[in-house]
């Protein structure tokens, strides 16, 4: 399995939003090279890593979001869901799981239901440590702007601005990674 021979197959017709998604999904990627080069005590599949990183915003086409290209129907925060249904629906089921756990520094259920998010009321917060890398390493790059790389100083900042933003995990995140 290739990332960019799936994500071929639903951008093909998108070529603005495509090129934005793989510029974001190769920053993420070797973002999240970095890490696993700086940390070779990390036990983990590197392949999957890479392709995981590649595909985590695969929903974005489905969402509304102008701005950055995306004509779907859907609010953005439904990204994670969508693209992990898209990958669910080619089997890939360890991929959907990154996609569905990336945004913020996971979901909670009860950061779902308190923002009364449209999204199922579970738990979608990184478990494994692929989950966490993707994560983590998305952190640092934006659709909107992607020519700029945030610090972590800055992802932090950012991420307090959100009430329910898991700060502690962040923070863990900086210890193990940078």
């Amino acid at each position: 399995m290739k990332a960019e021979e799936i994500i071929d197959k639903y951008y093909g017709e998108e070529p603005e939003l495509k090129e934005l998604l793989l510029m974001h999904s190769r920053q993420v990627a070797e973002k999240a090279m970095m890490v696993l080069d700086m940390h070779p005590e990390l036990t983990v599949n590197r392949e999957f890593v890479y392709q995981a990183a590649m595909l985590h915003d695969i929903g974005i086409i489905k969402t509304d979001a102008p701005g950055i290209h995306c004509h779907g129907t859907h609010p953005y925060i439904c990204h994670g869901m969508l693209g992990a249904e898209m990958l669910r629906n080619e089997g890939l089921m360890d991929y959907a799981r990154v996609a569905e756990r990336h945004t913020g520094t996971g979901l909670t259920r009860e950061t779902i239901q308190k923002q009364g998010l449209p999204l199922p009321a579970d738990d979608f917060s990184p478990e494994t440590m692929e989950e966490q890398i993707v994560c983590y390493a998305d952190k640092f790059f934006s659709k909107s702007h992607p020519e700029r790389t945030k610090s972590v100083a800055q992802v932090r900042e950012m991420l307090s601005r959100f009430p329910d933003a898991n700060l502690e995990r962040w923070d863990h995140w900086v210890e193990l990674f940078e």
